[in-house]
């Protein structure tokens, strides 16, 4: 090679490394949605300056959530919602019209709260054996019941189990389009956390279990929350001493306190009012129907 061409190649060597060298050393990172980089969104506006929203929530009907729960909600003036089966409402029936009258939210949890069958006490009423037509007939056989002993109309759900399917193998369907059709949102369990309220879908929220947690364990979630301006939605079902599924007593009441002091920036409200400031402030046209 002679002496121009050698010199002509050096050259041609020097401009790519000079290029190469412009690009950003963490350019990978930059557009990771994981990192928080460039990829994050804007953060969610809350009403009245809100740092974060948080839902509590409880299932079954469970006679404490009257008994023990009610009592310190209204103390605070603390609305929360309750997924009834309705079988159980007439338990305490006086009680749970006053839950109604008192600015709760009542919601559906299907009439027989069907799980997988893996799980030994759910085995004669197993997802796998279900079909999406005897899923749709519950949901709206509980919704009758409920607005036949409580005299309202449930306009959210949460999935028993936290489960959103029917069948076996190639048929497995999930039922989240039926909740979708009749509901303005549908709630899970066990799930890993809180919700973006500008991305999340409502009809497959995210909750996160808290019973058996003590304050200082609930804040950690709530501070997590404040800090991305997300939605927490919390699951209980007991209320009342440390136990098996039981939201303590003494951990809702600090919750309540703390909820309290406008410095700490939380909204607290039923999972029917957030959804709908949630979905009427993002241009979300996709909620499905609320008959």
């Amino acid at each position: 090679m002679g002496m121009f061409a050698r010199t002509i190649l050096l050259c041609l060597l020097l401009l790519c490394v000079s290029s190469c060298s412009r690009l950003p050393v963490n350019r990978k990172l930059a557009s990771d949605p994981y990192t928080g980089g460039e990829a994050s969104s804007t953060r969610f506006l809350w009403p009245e300056g809100k740092r974060a929203a948080v839902c509590l929530t409880f299932d079954d009907a469970r006679p404490s959530q009257a008994d023990v729960g009610i009592p310190i909600l209204n103390e605070y003036g603390v609305r929360a919602t309750f997924y009834v089966s309705p079988s159980r409402v007439p338990e305490r029936l006086v009680a749970w019209k006053e839950v109604v009258a008192a600015g709760h939210e009542i919601g559906n949890h299907s009439m027989r709260h069907p799980c997988t069958g893996n799980f030994i006490s759910t085995r004669e009423k197993a997802l796998e054996d279900y079909t999406l037509d005897q899923m749709a007939a519950e949901l709206d056989q509980a919704n009758a019941e409920i607005a036949k002993r409580l005299g309202v109309h449930a306009v959210t759900f949460a999935y028993p189990c936290g489960q959103k399917f029917v069948g076996r193998g190639r048929n497995v369907e999930s039922y989240v389009p039926l909740v979708a059709e009749r509901f303005l949102a549908g709630r899970g369990w066990r799930d890993e956390g809180a919700n973006d309220p500008a991305f999340c879908d409502p009809a497959q929220l995210m909750g996160v279990e808290f019973d058996d947690l003590t304050f200082e364990q609930l804040k950690v979630l709530v501070d997590a929350a404040v800090e991305k301006g997300s939605w927490l939605v919390l699951c209980g079902h007991e209320i009342g001493t440390p136990g098996r599924q039981t939201t303590r007593a003494d951990t809702l009441r600090t919750f309540c306190e703390y909820a309290q002091d406008p410095q700490n920036g939380l909204w607290v409200d039923t999972v029917a009012n957030i959804t709908h400031y949630v979905v009427e402030h993002r241009g979300d046209v996709s909620r499905g129907r609320v008959r």
